[in-house]
């Protein structure tokens, strides 16, 4: 995907081209990640991901047999969701919603959502559902730092309301991210849109540095309880 920039981004933006004789057309389609990062970025994914399910193991198998033993269902769940180069994977969680939750189709969380166990409620408030996400970070479909995956059915909406939001799909996405730490939670395509921002913020300036940063804001919103 080309585009032309503007003078605002000529000015705060480094646009490469490739032939001298035509307009300088921004290629915005392909990550411009150095190799380094990339490697540097994975075998971060790889130490903090191992580290991560050493450390929570007990908190996540005490949880399992809380949510098992709280609500019918599964301790665990499973969904695809849309990952690096839009190659679907499953992402794993604990259940932290009734069994038939989407008996009428795909429907996003909102605040009070009935759907919601009392259980599932103080999980999300820190975000422990979320736990085993980090087998998803070890496997390589996730990295620790990126864009929330999505389900295609929200993107194939998300992509009529904002196209560019298929850029997204350049990177890993992330157990946390830029746009969870600076919007949060998405309970309707709108707010999906105005997430989108800080997403691709990210995926601009994406560093070793800036996912210390990420993180670092993720965990103090963990133990403030300001997840939902």
């Amino acid at each position: 995907i080309y585009i032309s920039p503007d003078d605002y981004t000529l000015l705060v933006s480094k646009v490469t081209y490739d032939n001298l004789l035509s307009e300088p057309l921004m290629d915005i389609s392909r990550s411009s990640l150095p190799d380094s990062v990339v490697a540097m970025k994975r075998a971060a994914d790889v130490a903090g991901s191992l580290v991560g399910l050493v450390i929570t193991a007990p908190v996540i198998a005490v949880l399992a047999m809380m949510v098992k033993m709280s609500s019918a269902g599964p301790a665990f769940y499973s969904q695809e969701r849309i990952g690096y180069h839009r190659k679907p994977f499953r992402i794993y969680k604990l259940r932290t919603m009734t069994v038939d939750a989407e008996t009428d189709g795909p429907a996003l969380s909102a605040d009070d959502d009935p759907r919601v166990t009392p259980l599932g409620r103080v999980m999300r408030k820190y975000r422990l559902d979320e736990l085993p996400n980090l087998w998803n970070v070890l496997r390589g479909d996730m990295s620790l730092v990126g864009p929330r995956p999505e389900r295609e059915f929200y993107l194939s909406r998300l992509r009529l309301l904002a196209p560019h939001c298929a850029l997204l799909h350049q990177v890993r996405p992330g157990l946390t991210s830029l746009g969870m730490v600076k919007f949060g939670y998405a309970s309707s395509l709108d707010d999906m849109v105005a997430r989108l921002k800080y997403d691709l913020l990210y995926i601009q300036n994406i560093s070793v540095s800036l996912d210390l940063k990420v993180i670092f804001y993720t965990v103090r919103t963990i133990f403030r309880g300001e997840g939902k």
